[in-house]
This record gives C-alpha cells, structure tokens and sequence, in this order.
C-alpha cells in the first residue's frame, strides 16, 4: 500500500507536521510512505529569493520532489498539509488540487481514504476552517476522509496548542517563531497511522 503525503511548507511548520505524518503512516505493516511538496510558484521565488530564512527553507527542501498529478494517482491514501491563508488552504495547495480534473472524471481518487493537517499563525488563524475546506475538493473527487478522534492522546485540552478531530494542527506563530509541540507531532504521527491503517483495510 503507497501512502502520499504531499504538504507546501515556506517557513517549515507544515514540513515538520508532513514528517511527523509520514512516521506514523510507516508504522502500519506493508505501507511504503512517499514525501512529496507542492510546486512553488515563480512570482513567489523571486520574493523568497530575497529574504534569506526564507531562501534558507526553500534550498532545506529541493532535495524532496514536487508532487506531480501521477504520484496522487499511484497512492492509496493521501495526507495533505498547507498553512492556512486567511482561514483556506494555500494557492500553491489549490493549484494542485485544480490539477487533478483527469483523475475526477476517471474516478481515480474515489474510495482513497485522505487526512488533511495545517499550521496556523496564531490559536484561532483557521486551525478548523482550513482543515474543513481542504476536504471539500477531497469529497469532490470521492476520497474517504478521515479525521483524529478523541479518542487520541492528548486531543482533549485547554492549553494553546494544535489538534483537531478535522486533522493534525500547530500553531506557528505572529513570525514563525514557534515549533510544533510535541503533542503536536504526536497527534500528526497519529493521523498518519490512522490513513495507513484504514488505507490497508478498505484498499488491501
């Protein structure tokens, strides 16, 4: 069984989150965990080119190839992960999804089980909306979407932190300062488990 997990990432969060993912999906016996990022676009680079964080990210993740609309048609299950951009998923994110229209009118998602995870700026920066809509082009294309359920460690709490039953969360800070707790990665490496798992179930 081929898990995907495909995230756009410019400061790192959403990486930390796709590696984390990626781990829990490698647990389930007989998956193969592929990484992929979303392209980024030209007028993008150029400004990336000029702020040397940014650049300094950007380089960190050349050697992890782009996701092309045939790795989604190969995989299983999918995980997708973008920061949130004013409470919805990033363009670069939407562009990939705008690209799948020959895998929706051949069916070639349908019944593929999907999780989807975020990083937000700040604790109420579209933790939930971005999940929720991400899966709209998830259910468009007939996937299974799966979510994280309370049932997980450390999904019930009152503290500043990530984690939703919609998918796997972090807060990134006002500038990028902060990392994703651990709990945060737990709850990714969770996600991850529960596609591969219930991957191998419906698709095995």
């Amino acid at each position: 069984m081929k898990v995907l997990v495909v995230y756009y990432s410019m400061y790192g969060h959403t990486l930390k989150l796709a590696q984390a993912v990626a781990e829990g999906a490698g647990q389930v016996a007989g998956v193969e965990v592929i990484l992929r990022r979303v392209q980024e676009f030209d007028a993008v680079n150029q400004i990336i080119d000029q702020n040397e964080a940014a650049r300094a990210m950007r380089d960190q993740q050349q050697q992890i190839p782009v996701c092309a609309v045939d790795d989604l048609k190969a995989a299983d299950g999918v995980v997708f992960g973008s920061p949130t951009r004013y409470g919805n998923m990033t363009a670069q994110m939407k562009q990939l999804f705008d690209s799948t229209a020959s895998l929706w009118l051949n069916g070639d998602m349908e019944g593929k089980p999907a999780g989807v995870f975020t990083s937000t700026a700040s604790t109420h920066g579209g933790q939930e909306t971005t999940l929720l809509t991400m899966m709209v082009p998830l259910l468009h294309l007939g996937m299974l979407v799966v979510g994280v359920p309370y049932s997980t460690d450390g999904m019930i709490h009152t503290e500043a932190r990530g984690g939703t039953p919609y998918g796997a969360t972090t807060i990134a800070g006002g500038q990028g300062e902060l990392q994703p707790q651990a709990e945060d990665l737990a709850i990714a490496r969770a996600l991850g488990h529960r596609v591969a798992e219930i991957t191998t179930k419906v698709r095995g």
